[in-house]
């Protein structure tokens, strides 16, 4: 077997940025971080100098719809494929396919192409499994999110999903719904991430849904409820309950449209880059121009316009998902939010396999796990794209 070596990069682990050290990969896995004059190369090692370029482990985005033209919920493994190709052109290594509120058919059929698209993967970012954004939603929180689906969980819609596919990692629902945290408990004991999403919940209701196994924020501010009054009370929300329990995770569209400079300050200040992960929450349009699209699949989704760097309703009365690529969110926060790379390379990689629990294998360089890399100059332009030690994208 050949090695696949790394040179003369700045690679960044997660507390700092080192020089002068050459990462070496075997089968699929790293083998060995030496000091450059340690490494005795052998006529069969596939060299890559990056010629000071940073060396980051692979992007992890753990919610996106789509990309490149095309939308998971297609229904089609060339949907898949082509949007995981997208993404890893951007840095993107490792994904989880989201879906969106749909029909019960579509989402069965979505199973069985996730089935086989994983399998013909070769060119793309990695799949993890599957994320389930929906159908159990708030209707006042719905955002894009179709409301003609909407409905609570009941035991025997959701016993049958699950039964239907052993590849659902992670479901967002409303934790306030009735049934929700009976739920939740459901998908705690089958290792599932239940995530708080499109929700009208406040505090106390949040903290049940911790209780329940409720472990999770998605895209906090979106979709979510904050302080309100009820017959002149106030009540906190999911925003404040973000904050006030320690050990809830949130995610973010770090794409510098969904949250403006001062929410991603605020949040890295006091959630911090080990609590948040930045997600694309990318539709169809990541990668392509501004104009119209659609936001699901092609022939039940809905009608969107691509402009100012997001996706809108048509009555631009709300985002209707992000055109955000993996490396953006990174450059937003260290240009815009002005986070510290190391920190921001984290919440991009790290962090999130750390939610998923697959930290063992990926997240950061270490000896043992996956020779996944994304390379970049000072700007965060991506040149390489490396999953398993293969190169999947050379720009």
């Amino acid at each position: 077997m050949h090695r696949t070596i790394i040179k003369n990069g700045k690679i960044i682990f997660p507390d700092k940025i080192a020089e002068n050290m050459v990462i070496v990969c075997e089968k699929g896995k790293i083998t060995d971080i030496l000091k450059s004059n340690e490494v005795v190369f052998g006529d069969g090692d596939v060299v890559i100098d990056v010629k000071k370029k940073y060396v980051s482990p692979g992007f992890i985005d753990i919610h996106t719809h789509g990309g490149g033209g095309h939308d998971f919920m297609d229904g089609t493994v060339e949907a898949y494929l082509g949007a995981a190709e997208t993404h890893a052109r951007h840095g993107t290594t490792a994904l989880l396919p989201t879906t969106l509120t749909s029909t019960f058919e579509e989402l069965m059929k979505t199973f069985s192409t996730y089935k086989e698209a994983v399998k013909l993967n070769s060119k793309g970012a990695k799949f993890l499994g599957l994320h389930l954004e929906g159908p159990y939603f708030a209707y006042n929180q719905r955002g894009a999110q179709d409301p003609k689906y909407l409905r609570n969980p009941e035991p025997e819609e959701y016993n049958r999903i699950l039964a239907a596919s052993d590849d659902i990692v992670r479901w967002s629902l409303a934790p306030e719904l009735p049934g929700a945290l009976v739920f939740g408990k459901v998908l705690k004991e089958k290792n599932i991430l239940a995530s708080i999403a499109h929700s009208d919940a406040i505090y106390e209701e949040v903290v049940n849904a911790y209780n329940a196994g409720f472990k999770h924020i998605t895209h906090l501010y979106s979709a979510m409820s904050t302080v309100t009054r009820r017959n002149a009370f106030r009540y906190a929300g999911i925003v404040e309950a973000a904050y006030l329990i320690d050990d809830m995770n949130v995610e973010i569209i770090a794409d510098g449209v969904h949250l403006p400079k001062s929410l991603l300050q605020f949040v890295y200040k006091f959630k911090g880059p080990d609590k948040t992960a930045l997600v694309t929450d990318s539709m169809r349009g990541a990668g392509m121009p501004d104009g119209e699209s659609i936001l699901g699949s092609l022939d039940k989704g809905q009608k969107v316009i691509i402009e100012d760097g997001v996706a809108k309703l048509p009555d631009r009365t709300a985002f209707a998902g992000s055109v955000a690529t993996t490396d953006r969110l990174v450059k937003t926060m260290v240009n815009i939010a002005e986070v510290p790379l190391v920190e921001a390379i984290k919440m991009m990689t790290l962090t999130p396999a750390r939610m998923m629990k697959i930290d063992q294998q990926k997240g950061s360089i270490e000896k043992g796990k996956d020779a996944d890399f994304v390379i970049f100059d000072n700007n965060i332009n991506v040149s390489h794209t490396i999953l398993e030690g293969n190169v999947i994208y050379r720009n």
